[in-house]
């Protein structure tokens, strides 16, 4: 996949000030792979679309770790906290989630939040529910305890250029379905896929590639 063409705030900001554009579009959303799906870097993944618009989607896998990296001692790295503060962090931060979000810009952090937390010109709401913010100030409120009640940290994100996404769903490559805050947040990462399957009514079992989107 290719990333969006332009930047993600931009993108948004041509659908809500665009009356003639069609209203079909997915910002909020969950993509499910289909069963079928032949790019191995999205085979099985569910993503929760922070932005689609004419100029492209951009979109954050939610059920893909990032193997062994953990939360605290990512913290460390980045010279948040020092090594022996770890201990100290609050709980939420303890357990925080760390996925491979895509594979466009690897080695940058997109922190998928709930809505109860809000940095001025850097945090995106994308719908009531859930925002997005890519800077290090959101990482620094986790740790001291005072960021977002439900949060993941996401390196990388999945992207498509103008109009790709849409061809991506005619031909069969995903199924859609409203967002929910469990689907996004929750900690069972192994089973999201399943869930959203049955979210949307599905049978595994029953899927080929010729089916139809939701």
């Amino acid at each position: 996949m290719d990333p969006a063409s332009k930047n993600l705030k931009a993108g948004r900001r041509s659908v809500a000030d665009d009356d003639s554009v069609d209203r079909g579009y997915l910002d909020g959303q969950m993509l499910v792979a289909m069963p079928v799906m032949e790019d191995e870097r999205f085979a099985r993944s569910v993503i929760y679309v922070c932005a689609h618009s004419s100029e492209g989607a951009m979109g954050i896998i939610v059920n893909r770790p990032a193997g062994s990296i953990d939360f605290p001692e990512l913290l460390v790295q980045l010279d948040i906290i020092p090594e022996n503060a770890q201990i100290k962090l609050p709980e939420n931060a303890e357990s925080m989630k760390v996925l491979k979000g895509g594979p466009v810009e690897t080695g940058r952090g997109f922190v998928l939040h709930s809505s109860d937390f809000f940095i001025k010109d850097a945090t995106l709401p994308i719908d009531d529910d859930i925002c997005l913010t890519a800077t290090l100030d959101i990482l620094k409120a986790i740790a001291t305890g005072s960021g977002p009640k439900h949060a993941i940290l996401a390196l990388g994100y999945a992207g498509w250029a103008p109009g790709q996404l849409e061809t991506e769903i005619q031909s069969n490559g995903w199924l859609h379905c409203p967002a929910d805050s469990e689907l996004v947040f929750g900690n069972d990462i192994e089973d999201k896929y399943l869930r959203a399957l049955r979210k949307i009514g599905i049978d595994p079992g029953m899927l080929s590639n010729t089916s139809g989107h939701a």
